[in-house]
């Protein structure tokens, strides 16, 4: 999988400071000559899509993919990295103004936030260490199944569980469910198609597509009624024209 330096970010202590009191980017835009600050929600745990280097820096695609809208809009940007069960919550006392980390855009989600267009669909995908015998979700009959709490997976799992004896663990980070699946205290993963490929690859691991994914695709969610929705949606579609999208997935998301 292809890494990249993350661009330090030059923000202010000043700035951060005055956008920690007044609350959102959308409110603290003001008149001055320096640039409006925006502060991302996300969970960088989820590789290629956000995580962190060997420096400590947050890189990946949707990391990219914010900056790059940011820069076209005129903002800077101020990163936040939170439990993904927490982004929503985040979201919604306004204590960042949009989230970027890999989160489908799906019905029950939309009841809380507003999204922008989709920019990506991976799919789901079931890790399993690579002498295991599951190979169908029917073998994961009487198993153990870990996976992210908070995530279209979670309540993939617990449907699967409502058909069959199937156990249902949640951690917060998905590191840990791949170190619970190899120290074998779960039987298999459930994931996103994209981070689970990188997985099996890196550490010669095992899995199969899930046959009944129908999971939306990944979009940018913004707080109720944000002003800058619009905006970010915008620009995606333009990335989808000029091809900027498309350097981007080449660059974080293709495996060689």
């Amino acid at each position: 999988m292809k890494k990249k330096n993350a661009i330090l970010l030059l923000i202010t202590s000043l700035v951060v400071s005055l956008l920690a009191a007044c609350g959102t980017g959308d409110s603290a835009a003001g008149n001055g000559k320096e640039k409006k600050v925006l502060v991302m929600g996300t969970s960088a745990d989820f590789p290629p899509f956000e995580t962190r280097d060997t420096n400590g820096e947050i890189v990946g695609f949707d990391i990219d993919l914010a900056k790059y809208i940011a820069n076209e809009l005129g903002y800077e940007l101020e990163i936040k990295d939170m439990s993904f069960d927490g982004l929503i919550g985040a979201l919604q006392t306004k204590r960042v103004d949009f989230v970027a980390s890999g989160m489908s855009a799906t019905e029950k989600r939309k009841e809380s936030v507003d999204f922008s267009v989709e920019y990506h669909r991976s799919g789901e995908m079931f890790v399993t260490l690579k002498d295991s015998e599951i190979k169908s979700i029917e073998d994961m009959d009487g198993k153990k199944l870990g996976v992210q709490l908070g995530t279209i997976q979670e309540e993939g799992a617990n449907k699967i569980a409502e058909k069959m004896d199937l156990e249902v663990k949640t951690l917060n980070k998905v590191p840990d469910l791949i170190q619970e699946l190899k120290s074998k205290r779960v039987d298999a993963v459930y994931l996103d198609k994209t981070v689970a490929e990188g997985y099996i690859k890196e550490l010669d691991l095992a899995g199969f597509n899930d046959p009944n994914d129908s999971t939306p695709g990944m979009a940018i969610a913004f707080p109720k009624g944000s002003e800058i929705a619009e905006s970010f949606s915008k620009v995606i579609k333009e990335m989808q024209e000029n091809g900027e999208l498309d350097k981007l997935e080449k660059e974080w998301l293709e495996t060689e």
